[in-house]
Order: structure tokens, then sequence, then C-alpha cells
């Protein structure tokens, strides 16, 4: 086996690619050349600078599938790429018609090797994540690259000399490569089809908003499960003689990921449980909104502000959390208040249940009901009772109104609400009796 720091190996693909730098590009007609590409470069940029605008405007005025669109976009981007190739070509064949023996191979490798990146460029640009539009871009285009300037074939057979010593599975350089490229697109393809099916199963509505999130990401973990296991197997590595390393590795990632393990149970739990569902209006702590989102990390609850919390599932879990439309959007509220002693409590209990049904969000069929629960200190001291069915609307504000009907209620009917009262007597110590 090569030792992967051997300075031979090295030193041979160095002699190598100064030896065709040499041939092929240091000589008389390769500086001709050059001139040439040199002029053409300028002729391009003037040619493409009165293109582009009228580029933009066609652009602005289309309305295509996002992809073609991006795509589009790109060819704007690579205008004087494709104005210089276009000069390249046209050189070329001219230069062949007048005399096929004048050496145009430099002008040759350059056109190819622009035509290459725009068509690459067009390409890429029609996957949406832009790392790995550029990682595909930069990896394809290389490759293209050693095969236009002929050493694809040096490169591959240097890649292959390399070995990495792992028990008796012989690796390279070119095998990881392989195998890191496979992997990509594996893992690229592994979360677009599960996207594909997430947002089929999104349109079914006979399963539950639940059910939906379990099932995309078990497919989602799956696909990606399968795609790491092919591309290790392309590379040639042997499971049964990692399993003690990997072993070892997942005991050590179980407890420095500790609490990602726990959030991950119970994000499951969750979604197995039907304790909440993506719409619930839910309470957690001082947190109040609903759930937009339930991921395998978190749950993200939308506030009444617009805020967007991202709560940990272990947090659903182990902390009390109050649902308010768990299993019935009917929710019961109550508000406390007190009148004077001089006062008729039977009036009270009418005025306030009267109160309480002027509000719109009030629910008819359960009315609501008023009780004198304390004789206070210096109060008869009443709890109102109400329904609402939409929680998700807000509870305080629906509490604020009832409030305001009662207190323009006990207002008319000249019932006054006690405030706390204090009795100060100073006592003189020195007066005799």
């Amino acid at each position: 086996m090569s030792d992967p720091l051997n300075p031979a190996l090295w030193g041979e693909l160095y002699n190598l690619i100064l030896s065709w730098v040499q041939a092929e590009v240091l000589t008389l007609a390769s500086l001709v050349q050059g001139l040439t590409l040199l002029v053409l470069a300028i002729l391009a940029r003037a040619s493409a600078k009165p293109l582009r605008p009228r580029l933009e405007a066609r652009l602005e005025g289309l309305r295509v599938y996002s992809p073609l669109r991006r795509a589009l976009s790109v060819i704007d981007d690579q205008l004087f790429g494709i104005v210089f190739v276009l000069l390249l070509w046209l050189t070329i064949g001219i230069v062949i018609q007048i005399q096929a023996s004048i050496a145009s191979d430099l002008l040759r490798i350059f056109a190819s090797l622009i035509s290459a990146w725009i068509l690459i460029k067009i390409s890429s640009s029609l996957i949406a994540n832009p790392f790995i539009a550029n990682l595909f871009a930069a990896l394809a285009w290389t490759i293209a690259a050693l095969n236009i300037v002929g050493l694809l074939g040096p490169a591959i057979d240097a890649l292959d000399s390399v070995t990495l010593p792992l028990g008796q599975t012989r690796i390279t350089l070119l095998t990881i490569i392989n195998g890191a490229i496979l992997l990509g697109i594996l893992m690229w393809s592994a979360l677009a089809v599960s996207r594909f099916i997430e947002s089929r199963l999104a349109q079914v509505a006979a399963i539950t908003p639940r059910a939906r999130v379990l099932i995309g990401k078990t497919i989602r973990f799956v696909m990606i499960v399968v795609a790491v296991t092919v591309a290790l197997s392309s590379v040639g590595i042997n499971f049964a003689a990692l399993a003690v390393f990997t072993g070892a590795v997942g005991v050590g990632i179980g407890i420095g990921l500790q609490k990602q393990v726990s959030n991950l149970i119970s994000g499951v739990i969750l979604l197995l449980d039907k304790s909440i569902k993506p719409g619930d209006i839910i309470e957690v702590g001082s947190t109040f909104g609903w759930v937009n989102t339930m991921s395998a990390r978190y749950v993200g609850v939308t506030t009444r502000d617009n805020k967007e919390l991202l709560i940990p599932n272990d947090d659903f879990v182990t902390n009390q959390v109050i649902n308010w439309s768990h299993s019935d959007n009917d929710v019961r509220m109550e508000v406390s208040f007190g009148v004077t002693y001089d006062c008729d409590p039977h009036e009270v209990r009418k005025l306030a249940v009267e109160a309480a049904a002027k509000p719109e969000r009030i629910v008819d069929n359960r009315p609501p009901i008023c009780h004198l629960v304390e004789f206070g200190d210096s109060s008869l001291n009443f709890v109102l009772r109400f329904w609402i069915r939409d929680p998700a609307k807000g509870v305080t504000n629906v509490k604020g109104e009832v409030l305001l009907a009662l207190w323009d209620g006990l207002k008319t009917a000249g019932i006054e609400i006690p405030y706390p009262q204090r009795v100060i007597q100073i006592q003189n110590d020195n007066a005799k009796g």
C-alpha cells in the first residue's frame, strides 16, 4: 500500500503538471492565443454591457416557475461569459476555415472550460440550497476541467494510489471522494423525496396533523439512514468491523447529547400521546400562544404579539402544560369581584350575569352564572363564571370586556365596589383621667 504522506507521489503529480505547462502553455503559439483571448475578453465586456439592461427588463416581466427563473437569472449573471465563449468558438471556426494548421489548442481549452462552467452554473441553479448548488458546481467543473486538459486519468490514478490503512479494507482518496459525492447526491435526493411526500400528505384530509408530522419525520429519518448506509457501503467500509467502535462512539454521543436525545424522544412521545398538535392553543408557564410547528427538538409557539418561541420538547413532557383546545374548544373562565355590605346580593348576581352575557364571544348554550363565595372583611365576594368557544382569539381581552360590562352595570345600579380603608387611632399617653 502507498503511504499518503510519501513525497514521491506528490512529486510525480507536480512533475506531470509542470511538463504539461512547458509543452502546452509556454510556447509562441500559446502566447499568440493568449493575446487573442485578451482581445476577445475586451470585446465581450463591451458587447455584454448594453445587452444586460434589456435582458433584465425581460426577466422582470416573466412569471415563470421559480427554478426556471433562477436559471434565467444565472444566464443574466453569466452574460459576459456567454458572449465571450460565443466569440471564442466563432474565432476558432474562422481559424479552422483559414488554415487548419494554425494552432488553436489554447483557444479550444478556454472555450471548453468556459462552456462547461456556464452549463454547470445553469444546472446548479435548479438546486434550491445555495451551499449544495455551489458545491455541486465546484466539483462538476473540477472534473470537467481535468477531463478537458487531459489530466483526469492521471489525477484519478494519483488519487487511487493514495491508500489509507483501515484494517483489512483498502480505502483510497478516490473512494472517499466518490463516497462523499454519492453521499451528497443521496442526501439531496432523500430530502427532496421526503419533502415531496410531506407535501402530498398535507393534502390528505383524512390524516390528522400529528399523524402527518410523525409519518413525515419517520420517512425523512429512514431515508437519511439509507442514504448514509449506501454511501458508506460504496466506500467499502465493513460495518461488522466498526461495531465496537460505533458502540463506544454511541455511548460518548449519548452522554454528550443527553439533552438533545431527551428532546428527540419527547418529540416522539408528544406525537404519539396526542397531548398537543399544530393549531392547539396552549399555555406553558407565562407563555400563551398557538402551536405552529413541531420538530424533532422543539415546538414552535406563536404568541399574541407574533413572537415565535422555540420551546424544547422536554418541557412539554416534564412540566405542566395547559392545552385550551385539547378535547373541547369551549373554555370556562371566571372573574372575582366584591361589593359593599349594604347591597342586595340577589341584585348583584342578576347584574353580573347580565353583564357577562353582553360580549359577543360568550357561548349562548352555556349561560353565565354568579355565586356569592365569601363574607369578606369589608365586602361581599362573588365569582362570575362564563364560557367562550374561541380561546385562540385570546382570554385576557374577553375578561376585560366582561369586567367593563360589570363595572357599567354596577355603577348604573348605584352599587359600590369597596376599597381598603384603615382607621388610625392616636392615644395620648400623657392624658390623665
